[in-house]
């Protein structure tokens, strides 16, 4: 009798990519709470949001800032052009090495934010630090999520194409409802967020919320796996 047992492979071990992606989403939520909240309304992981932002501000129209939504805007392409770069050189190893690479860098960019925001609050210099460095963050994270292509969790910042597949994917739409439940989870995850992070923002300002999203994206990189 043959006492061969199957091994798992080093990759697969540890948490399901599906469920990091949804605590990826809500982190989402706690960094545009804190963006729009307590830097100038202004998105930085939202960039669908912060295009009209930008429109918005150069309109005219008070309580917006063109230079913080170009700021975000700018930053958040310098990262996903770094993300990009590093999925083409690291992509193509072990699935889990590399997403628990980019929730690393990620981690330490929130934390730095964190120590900024606890060190200096309230100044021009923070805010401006806070946007480039958060959207510098989201902008990895994204190019990031993209390319490991889980389905319908695509991206963990916006919610439209999800929206729209949620309704239109239902029964009610004439579908089958396939993958409703994560559809409607990533919803959930992004208002859980934005719903947390403006309490902290609110009653215990900016440091504490950017402190949580770097803990929450170390232990993710500690433990996240390559599986979906």
């Amino acid at each position: 009798m043959s006492t061969d047992t199957p091994v798992e492979e080093p990759g697969t071990r540890g948490l399901r990519l599906v469920p990091a992606l949804l605590v990826m989403t809500v982190i989402s939520g706690i960094v545009d709470a804190v963006s729009y909240l307590g830097l100038g309304h202004v998105f930085t992981a939202n960039m669908t949001g912060n295009v009209v932002v930008l429109g918005f501000a150069a309109a005219g129209a008070p309580g917006f800032s063109t230079s913080h939504a170009v700021v975000s805007l700018g930053s958040f392409l310098v990262g996903a052009v770094a993300g990009g770069r590093a999925g083409r050189r690291y992509g193509g190893g072990s699935r889990r090495a590399w997403a628990r690479l980019a929730l690393a860098v990620e981690a330490v960019l929130l934390g730095a934010s964190a120590a900024v925001a606890f060190i200096a609050p309230g100044t021009t210099t923070t805010r401006y630090t806070l946007i480039a460095v958060t959207a510098f963050a989201m902008g990895v994270r994204n190019a990031t999520v993209r390319k490991l292509a889980v389905p319908d969790l695509t991206t963990t910042t916006v919610l439209t194409s999800t929206l729209t597949g949620l309704a239109s994917d239902s029964r009610l739409g004439g579908g089958t409802g396939r993958r409703s439940r994560r559809r409607a989870a990533s919803a959930i995850s992004l208002l859980a967020g934005a719903v947390l992070g403006g309490w902290l923002v609110i009653h215990h300002g900016l440091g504490w919320p950017l402190l949580l999203t770097a803990v929450a994206t170390a232990v993710l990189g500690v433990v996240a796996s390559g599986r979906e």
